[in-house]
């Protein structure tokens, strides 16, 4: 079960008639101005008392550096042993405080799998709830934020 962002939230300052000019953005990755580099991933929340997990489909930045890394072990099966990138959260979640530019840590999954998100913020509910999941109520609420925003 997963909802999320279609691009950064930076994606959207950009003027609809420069962004031809000035994105590059593939599935999974996006540089906005040869400057600006972000990662698609993803934050699970486990489901109490099952086997599910809620996830946020969001993007986070990168360096430069790392995001040249990401791409040189992209398709790599080795890139599972890479260390966690850090990054800022560039995806706005419906029913949380805002979001947008939280501490995170990369980490880099298996080739054909998004990177795994974890919020470094300790002060910020999602931290929480990434650490500790959430019930099926909490699920629900999280679905119509999602499905209504």
């Amino acid at each position: 079960m997963c909802f999320g962002a279609e691009f950064p939230d930076y994606y959207f300052s950009i003027p609809i008639n420069e962004r031809a000019r000035r994105v590059e953005i593939a599935e999974s990755l996006c540089v906005i101005d040869e400057e600006h580099f972000f990662v698609r991933g993803r934050i699970e929340l486990p489901v109490l008392n099952s086997e599910e997990i809620f996830c946020w489909n969001v993007w986070t930045t990168l360096s430069k550096d790392n995001f040249i890394q990401t791409n040189t072990v992209w398709n790599d099966p080795e890139r599972v042993n890479e260390p966690a990138y850090f990054g800022w959260l560039q995806t706005s979640l419906p029913g949380y405080p805002e979001t947008l530019n939280l501490k995170t840590a990369v980490h880099t999954q298996a080739v054909g799998l998004i990177p795994r998100v974890e919020i470094m913020d300790e002060n910020h509910p999602l931290v929480l709830e990434q650490k500790q999941g959430i019930g099926w109520p909490r699920v629900v609420e999280l679905v119509e934020a999602a499905l209504h925003s």
